[in-house]
């Protein structure tokens, strides 16, 4: 796994071209996996503190921000300024810069005070963490108790026809297109490497309870191309790890 300058580097190269080529490569249907996972975020009619971790350039934030209770509020943390100087002129423009907050910052050491968030989410993100598993005790940390947090990752289909065709798209065609438009072919060879190295959903789920979260769920969508994992903080205290920094 790379390390955290380089990931922090890479995107902040990419930012600029990133929204046109993520709708761009997945067909437009990573819109609908956001949409989806909308339905386990948003609590209808209730005011949420939510954190969008490895928010980049700010959809799944944005998203949240238009569906949520109008005293909600969503917090998006990332590593690169680069894909958070996009995020800012994007929630400049859609006139919320009241419910959306953006910071420069690190998910295994975060600022934040302990329950301080009903619900955390990472989409398309937790791949590309170099600590996976202190990073997920960090954010049950500043989840409440009964606190959810929501992991959207793309995802090598288990069909083994679906995966040939997926190799050939995401290995070839994706570099190769990232490179023409960002004119970072490297940067879109990691991307799809990364997806390849990401634990399968047995393994990921056996991490995130072992990591401390309880009633842990996954949901595969578009054939398996991304999945949703869903895990909660125990309302017990003291039941969990805690992170170390």
């Amino acid at each position: 796994m790379p390390q955290k300058e380089k990931i922090q580097q890479m995107f902040d190269g990419i930012a600029p071209d990133y929204d046109r080529l993520n709708h761009l490569m997945s067909f437009g249907v990573d819109r609908s996996w956001r949409r989806r996972a909308l339905r386990e975020i948003i609590t209808p009619g209730q005011p949420q503190q939510l954190l969008d971790i490895a928010c980049g350039t700010g959809d799944f934030s944005l998203a949240q921000a238009r569906r949520m209770h109008p005293d909600s509020h969503v917090t998006g943390l990332d590593l690169s300024e680069g894909m958070l100087a996009v995020m800012r002129e994007k929630v400049r423009k859609a006139g919320l810069e009241g419910r959306i907050s953006c910071e420069q910052g690190d998910s295994e050491a975060m600022r934040f005070a302990d329950g301080s968030f009903d619900v955390a989410t990472i989409a398309f993100g937790i791949r590309n963490f170099s600590q996976r598993e202190a990073a997920l005790q960090e954010i049950l940390r500043v989840l409440r108790p009964g606190g959810r947090l929501v992991i959207l990752e793309l995802s090598v289909p288990e069909n083994r026809l679906l995966r040939w065709g997926y190799n050939l798209y995401f290995m070839h065609f994706v570099p190769w297109i990232g490179g023409l438009i960002s004119g970072d072919k490297a940067a879109y060879k990691y991307l799809p490497a990364s997806v390849q190295a990401f634990p399968g959903r047995r393994e990921w789920t056996a991490t995130m309870t072992r990591c401390g979260y309880a009633n842990v769920r996954h949901r595969a969508f578009t054939l398996g191309l991304c999945r949703m994992y869903i895990g909660e903080k125990s309302t017990t205290v003291g039941s969990f790890p805690h992170s170390s920094h």
